[in-house]
Formats: C-alpha cells, structure tokens, sequence
C-alpha cells in the first residue's frame, strides 16, 4: 500500500494532500474491527520527513537529522519518488499512518507525570469517523509506536494508562496547584479539533482535563470557565469516573 503526496521540493518532503489508494481506507477500517494493526515505530525525524503528526511533534529535528531519516526511509523502501517531481510515495504501513492522520480533524493528547520505564509518557488519540482512532504512543526515547484500533479498544487502553485512585472524600473548591505539586501520578489530556490545509493542521477549539492522584485518591480537575489560570474540582471523581469523562471531551468538541 503506498500514499502519494505533493512536495515542496526533495530535501524538505513536506507533503501536501494525500491521493490514497481506491478502497485502501475500507480495507484497513474492516481490519482494525478484526482486531488491532501496528503500523510500526518510528523516530520523530522519520515522522517529520513524511509531515505525519507534524504539529503533534516536540521539536523540529535539525535538517542533517533529518536527511538522514530520509536516507533510512528510502533504503527500507517506505520513501519513494512519486510519478512527477513534486511527488513523493510513502509506502507500507508508515504510508497508512500517514494517510489516516490526515483524515483525522481532532487529536486527544495526553501527557502524563510519574510513568514508569518501559510505559509511554505521552499518548495521542486521531479518531476516524468509521469509530476507529489511531493512537500514537511515545516513550522517554522519543520512538512513536503507531497502531490502529476500534475507538473502544483505544478509550480502554487509554483509561488504563491514565493515573487511577478511589474518589476523594467530600466535595468543594481544591488548590489545584498544590494537588499537583505533591501528585504521585498525574496527567493532562487536552482534545483540540483541527482542520488540515495542505500540510498544515490549524487549530480551534480545546477542552482539558486534568487528573492527579494523591494518598491514592483522583481528583479529575478542569480549568475555571471565568480564570482559566485556575483548576477546579468538577463532576464524578475517582477512577471509575475517567472513561466517561474523557469520552465526553471527545464528543463535547465538535467535528467539521
């Protein structure tokens, strides 16, 4: 399977809209309900090289980094010249990643505190409007492992991941700030709708949710709607509360 995409010349490879191949999105959508595909890793020089979850990405790798991704790239035959100067293919499995990003016009991106060795730092969720999502996890060393999943399967892993703990006790106003300074595990999940132009993703609305586990009790904070400096206490607490909360971000921002 390959992904041919406009360039902006052969050293940036900066893509432009995708031209996928005819019934590639079907196929892969009636895979994932079979069960999960693992579209591989891959260092963030590779993903900026192919403009996958560019705007998603830390840093912009230096351009001799990133000519060596490129150089990788092509000897494992994922990079490919297109059918006319201004194109390149991406092929295989970085190929479907790449071009069910580009579907995608929401990311839910978490970043969590206090992970363990062997565990990511940080997830991104891109929901696909078949109920699938791609998730993105990436770990201390920056590799990105990318797979395809049924959005229930991806909510469950997330929830999972997300720091956990009882309800706590009694209700009222919280020192976010103090919650989060003395946290044993916490997390920020942000959900940003977007729209892509080209390359570029731009953008919009955002909701965040806040977790924080302390004495082995979650607090689930949101941002005050009148200082949104300030964190509040808000809603169902404790873990049993996550999923429901997090799956209400992804339906409460709305999708073009």
């Amino acid at each position: 399977m390959s992904d041919e995409q406009h360039a902006h010349g052969p050293g940036s490879m900066n893509p432009g809209e995708a031209t996928l191949p005819e019934g590639l999105v079907s196929a892969v959508v009636h895979l994932v309900n079979t069960g999960p595909v693992l579209l591989g890793a891959y260092t963030i020089a590779e993903l900026t090289a192919v403009d996958a979850i560019v705007d998603f990405l830390e840093a912009r790798p230096s351009d001799e980094v990133l000519a060596e991704a490129v150089r990788s790239l092509a000897a494992r035959e994922l990079l490919l010249a297109g059918s006319s100067s201004e194109q390149v293919q991406v092929r295989g499995d970085l190929g479907i990643a790449v071009a069910f990003q580009q579907r995608a016009r929401m990311v839910l991106d978490a970043r969590a505190t206090g992970t363990e060795s062997g565990e990511p730092w940080r997830i991104l969720l891109l929901p696909q409007p078949e109920r699938i999502c791609m998730m993105v996890r990436i770990d201390a060393l920056g590799v990105h492992q990318i797979g395809l999943y049924t959005m229930d399967h991806a909510l469950e892993m997330l929830t999972e991941w997300l720091p956990k703990g009882s309800s706590p006790d009694g209700g009222g106003e919280v020192d976010g700030d103090a919650l989060l300074s003395g946290a044993e595990r916490s997390a920020l999940v942000t959900v940003t709708q977007y729209t892509a132009q080209g390359s570029a993703e731009i953008a919009g609305e955002s909701t965040d949710l806040v977790l924080v586990r302390t004495d082995g009790r979650l607090h689930i904070l949101t941002r005050d709607p009148d200082a949104p400096e300030r964190l509040v206490r808000t809603g169902e607490q404790g873990r049993d509360a996550v999923r429901d909360r997090v799956t209400g971000l992804l339906t409460r921002v709305p999708v073009a």
